[in-house]
Formats: C-alpha cells, structure tokens, sequence
C-alpha cells in the first residue's frame, strides 16, 4: 500500500505540472489566449483538455482519501485482533505471536521474563461485582502498559495472568519496570475511590534458570505465582540482591 501511495503522489504531481504549465501557456501568452478565444474548437479541445486534467486531479484526491480510510480501517482491525477488549492491551494472541518467534527462533542469550496476577480480583468479584472487577482489571492493565514503555513487552497471558518479556534480561530494566508499577499502585491505592489492588509476580531467568526455551521460562514465573513465592517485597529484594 506505501508504493501505491507513492505512485499516486508522481501521478498527482504530474498531472498538477502539466495543468501549471498549460494554464500559464494560457495566460501568458496572448498569441495563445487568442487563438482560443477566436477558434471553437480549439476552445473545444482546451476545455476538454482541462476537464481531463481537473477529474484525474479530482480522482487521485479520491483514491487517497479511500486509501486512508483503508489504512485506518486496516490499523482499526490489526488493534482488534491484537488487543484485549477489556484491558485494552496486547491480547493472548499477541503474546502466543511472541512464544512462536521465540520457540522458532530460539532465545537470546540473556532472557527474563515476568508473570504478573491480580491476587485480590476474586475477593473484589465476590464482594463488589464483576463489574467492578472489571474495572481494577482495566486499570491495573493501563498501569503495566504505562510502566513497560520502553523497557519490554507486556501482555495479557489470558485469565488473571500478565506476561512481561525481557529481550536483554537487563536487571536494571526490571527493576525499573517493578519500581514503577510498585508507585502507580502506591498512588492508585491511595485514592478512596479505587478498590486497593493486591498483586503478585514471579520472575524467571534463562542463565540463571537453566531454561532452554520460552516456555520453561513462563511455566517457572507462573509456577513462582501458584507456590506463593511471588510477593511484591520478597521479589524487590530479589533483583536487587542480583
């Protein structure tokens, strides 16, 4: 679609060329002018000439509005497709997208990854709805996604779990990454109007694991979650001790 919009663009150009120069053929040279004026069907054949031009213009102008509104459509569909509905985060699909890379094209040599839960989201179902629910669902998604920027990626891994990838297994990046979500919840909490959120995470390292694919690595962080051993202090403590 990017080569055909620029083909569109020559074609525009061309045609915006040819119409500069041949009105300016016109009103710049009296000889011409005249000619025109004087002869019906060469008046004839200027007005169609210029019909010609001025409906491709009109036309290309169509075919780049339709093209937006294609793209945009296109871009509409790959968000659908590729984000959960509720949490509006990359979904199970584009998580299992990363898995297959990775499982086709092996691990980099450093690799970490994070699994996340919300551990009080039943207790809040069960007391408060599921629509409430919902809500510290969506919330606690925009916190992960607002915290991962440019640092990794982050995705939901379907139910009550969140998965983080570390290409580079950089410590410093977790870290940062857990201190700011570590805050964001701080400050959320902090509001009367939010339910306090209760969450847990285990992490996983390939060195320090021993994994040899990605998903050892998930099944460990996960693992980590179900056993209890992924409480938000004890895992701070963790990676800075690492």
């Amino acid at each position: 679609m990017k080569k055909l919009d620029i083909i569109k663009t020559i074609q525009l150009g061309i045609f915006m060329v040819l119409s500069f120069i041949s009105m300016s053929k016109v009103l710049l040279n009296p000889n011409v002018s005249q000619k025109i004026a004087a002869d019906s069907d060469i008046r004839l054949l200027a007005i169609m000439l210029w019909a010609a031009l001025g409906l491709s213009f009109l036309f290309i102008f169509l075919d780049f509005t339709l093209y937006a509104r294609q793209r945009k459509n296109l871009a509409t569909l790959a968000m659908a497709v590729k984000s959960d509905p509720l949490s509006k985060m990359a979904n199970r699909f584009s998580v299992d997208s990363n898995i297959t890379k990775y499982s086709q094209n092996g691990l980099p040599e450093k690799f970490s990854c994070i699994m996340f839960s919300i551990s009080n989201i039943q207790k809040i179902n069960e007391t408060y709805g599921r629509e409430e629910g919902n809500h510290v669902i969506q919330d606690f998604s925009m916190i992960l996604s607002l915290s991962s920027r440019k640092l990794c990626f982050v995705g939901k891994n379907g139910g009550n779990r969140y998965l983080a990838l570390f290409e580079d297994g950089d410590r410093d990046k977790m870290r940062r990454f857990l201190e700011r979500i570590s805050a964001k919840i701080q400050e959320y909490d902090s509001d009367p109007a939010n339910h306090v959120i209760r969450y847990a995470y285990g992490i996983s390292d390939r060195t320090e694991d021993a994994a040899g694919s990605i998903q050892e690595l998930i099944a460990l962080a996960d693992k980590r979650i179900v056993e209890g051993d992924a409480v938000e202090d004890t895992q701070q403590e963790t990676i800075q001790e690492g």
